[in-house]
């Protein structure tokens, strides 16, 4: 699921893909406008399932990160204001989340936006995170880092 959620550099929020045109990709916002729009190659776009959170010793995929916000939340979104939240508050909720992430190179931005990507998530009934990794009948392992 999460291969098909975008975020897209300098637009708000997150992106479901929908098709491929010629030249661009056609999103779909997940808010409540539900706008599509295309998306070129100018832009720059990743997909959650490419993304990793530092931790002091290994980068952890943001699946098992967003399993964890939603395990420590009871599948609710978060607990915290965050667009009010400090970073005193941003950190301390998130070592309950990650209690190994790096400290330096995870910055109070760096949860905001995770946060809030989580809500957006739960919000839209996105919420089996490690579903894109549970292996599918006839479906290798190693293949799937190349989709």
């Amino acid at each position: 699921m999460l291969q098909t959620i975008l975020a897209i550099s300098g637009k708000p929020g997150l992106y479901k893909l929908v098709s491929r045109a010629k030249n661009s990709l056609i999103v779909e916002a997940l808010d409540e406008t539900h706008k599509r729009q295309p998306a070129f190659a100018t832009d720059r776009i990743t997909s959650l399932a490419d993304i990793a959170m530092y931790t002091e010793t290994e980068d952890i995929p943001l699946h098992k990160v967003l399993t964890n916000v939603k395990n420590l939340e009871n599948g609710k979104t978060v607990s915290i204001d965050i667009k009010k939240a400090d970073g005193n508050t941003l950190r301390e909720y998130f070592a309950k989340v990650l209690p190994e992430f790096d400290r330096e190179r995870v910055h109070n931005g760096d949860i905001k936006k995770l946060l809030q990507w989580y809500n957006i998530l739960i919000n839209n009934g996105i919420s089996d995170f490690d579903e894109e990794m549970k292996p599918t009948e006839g479906d290798n392992i190693d293949d799937r880092k190349e989709k």
